[in-house]
């Protein structure tokens, strides 16, 4: 089965992103099609990279760090749920990307955004990391603008359009998953080759 990971990059108290992200995992649990679960970069408690070495060595030094790795490694792709923080994505978002490497390499990534433009500039920009990390990002994605999708700037009451943009994103998230599968290799004892646990 294939398992894609919903990953919540905002870590501010209140954020929106929280909802969003449950939505997400609501509709997700309701199709049978791959597993989901739900990784808040909240729960790692990771600091600025602190690892001496580049990421793309997998030797990690840190016990979050190593955490980090054995919680993503696992996932064949990841749907990103971001708010738009200065045209951009939040900066423990990109941190937490920044922290790996290889076990972000060849899966399926999607993107749903938030903010006063639906998150459009943060999606873009977050394509282009995705890309470096050689990840594939799916065409389709979620806009969801505060005026239209949450009730007083606050409340996320998601439209109809909303709800069918999400289910076109799980479809090309869970095929590319499926099909890039063929370039990664059998993962040993729960960690990617070459990935320190």
């Amino acid at each position: 089965m294939i398992r894609i990971a919903i990953v919540l990059g905002s870590t501010r108290p209140g954020r929106l992103g929280k909802a969003v992200a449950d939505w997400v995992d609501s509709r997700a649990k309701e199709r049978g099609d791959a597993t989901f679960d739900v990784l808040d970069v909240a729960d790692f408690g990771l600091p600025l990279l602190d690892e001496p070495l580049p990421p793309s060595f997998g030797r990690y030094s840190h016990p979050h760090t190593k955490a980090w790795s054995d919680a993503v490694a696992g996932f064949d792709g990841y749907i990103f749920v971001t708010g738009e923080y200065n045209h951009s994505i939040p900066g423990a978002l990109k941190n937490a990307l920044d922290f790996l490497y290889k076990e972000w390499n060849n899966k399926a990534a999607g993107f749903v955004g938030y903010g006063s433009s639906g998150g459009i500039r943060a999606v873009e920009h977050l394509r282009s990391v995705a890309g470096e990390l050689q990840m594939a990002d799916v065409r389709a994605q979620v806009v969801l603008p505060f005026a239209t999708e949450f009730e007083n700037y606050r409340a996320f009451i998601p439209t109809a359009s909303a709800e069918a943009s999400l289910q076109t994103l799980f479809d090309q998230v869970i095929a590319w998953a499926g099909a890039l599968k063929t370039l990664r290799p059998e993962r040993v004892h729960g960690n990617e080759p070459g990935v320190a646990a």
